[in-house]
């Protein structure tokens, strides 16, 4: 693999960028909420009849959160106060809701409106809108939520991602079903720099779409209608993978991926503090760990305890990296992770 040759062709015309190429972007609050069961992998080992050990060791992960109770809305709304809470700030401070799930409470609306609804927000009438990205939403979100403030839009915007997957798995393909869990996690960010320089330095997202089947849930549009297929409905609304062409697809670009992306910066690896990646999976944690020569301190892998919390995996992970003092004011983050499509994604925060 050629760490030397940047993916993107925009980066190879850029060296190194002015101060003025860094959009200001204070991270002012984190915070994240629970899904109600905790659930032991050595619990679904019995329900299926298996091994004592054989789900933690095929997943990688040793307990997850599963909600059986209340929405990814009301999950969403718990999150954000608790982020809301964190900055010192109320919900009269916000002027836009972001929400990035992979997983939707219902067709329509969209999330975004769901969670402003269970924020008590209907009178206000401030904007609510999703962005679309799968496991990446939360980057997509706030690299959107970055330049919608630069541009003057919006002052402070609250950025919130949400999942059930739990019930759309397939147990009988234990590789892809087991790595899940349920959860949510929100940030408020807000204009300005401050003495630290806090602001996204860059931002990068790139598609390969020859992997747009690997992962997949075919039912919840139009394509796969109930009123337009010969075939039985309920196989479709369940999550599918195909881990292994995700993998090679993944090794073959993601380093080049993030060589362009800390290019963009005008960064090495050594000028990062704290890699923040979204947790997909064991295999690609380790991985990206290889990749980049990280010690295990200087990566947020929350995994054997959260298993992949789809969209909100990677700003629960963010959360527990400031809530643990691993990413401290003025320190620099490399945000970066892999999503259905299959697409990559990565943003260089100072906070």
């Amino acid at each position: 693999m050629n760490f030397m040759t940047p993916v993107l062709p925009l980066h190879a015309t850029v060296a190194r960028p002015s101060a003025a190429a860094c959009r200001p972007l204070r991270l002012l609050g984190s915070g994240v909420a629970a899904a109600i069961d905790a659930v032991q992998s050595s619990t679904i080992d019995a329900r299926l009849g298996l091994p004592a050990g054989s789900v933690e060791k095929r997943s990688g992960v040793r307990t997850r959160r599963v909600e059986t109770r209340r929405s990814a809305a009301e999950l969403g709304a718990e999150a954000a106060r608790a982020a809301l809470a964190h900055a010192g700030l109320d919900l009269s401070h916000i002027d836009a809701v972001v929400a990035a799930s992979a997983t939707m409470d219902q067709a329509m609306p969209c999330n975004a409106a769901l969670i402003h609804r269970e924020l008590g927000l209907s009178e206000r009438g401030i904007p609510a809108f999703d962005v679309g990205a799968s496991c990446l939403g939360f980057l997509v979100a706030l690299d959107t939520a970055a330049a919608l403030i630069a541009a003057g839009r919006y002052q402070r915007m609250l950025v919130v991602s949400a999942d059930i997957a739990s019930c759309g798995l397939d147990w009988g393909h234990l590789e892809s079903s087991a790595i899940f869990g349920d959860g949510a996690a929100a940030v408020v960010v807000e204009a300005g720099v401050d003495a630290q320089g806090s602001g996204l330095l860059a931002a990068a997202f790139a598609t390969y779409s020859e992997g747009a089947h690997y992962c997949e849930i075919r039912a919840g549009g139009s394509r796969y209608h109930p009123s337009r297929i010969r075939e039985p409905f309920a196989p479709l609304t369940t999550f599918r993978m195909d881990g292994r062409a995700v993998f090679r697809l993944a090794a073959r670009h993601l380093g080049d991926f993030i060589d362009g992306l800390l290019d963009q910066a005008g960064l090495t690896i050594a000028d990062i503090d704290v890699v923040v990646p979204h947790q997909a999976s064991r295999h690609g944690l380790d991985f990206l760990r290889r990749v980049l020569h990280l010690p295990r301190e200087r990566m947020v892998d929350i995994f054997a305890t959260h298993g992949n919390q789809v969209a909100a995996s990677l700003p629960s992970a963010l959360h527990h990296a400031i809530a643990t003092g691993r990413l401290q004011p003025g320190a620099t983050a490399l945000l970066v992770g892999t999503g259905a499509g299959v697409s990559f994604g990565g943003l260089v925060l100072r906070r």
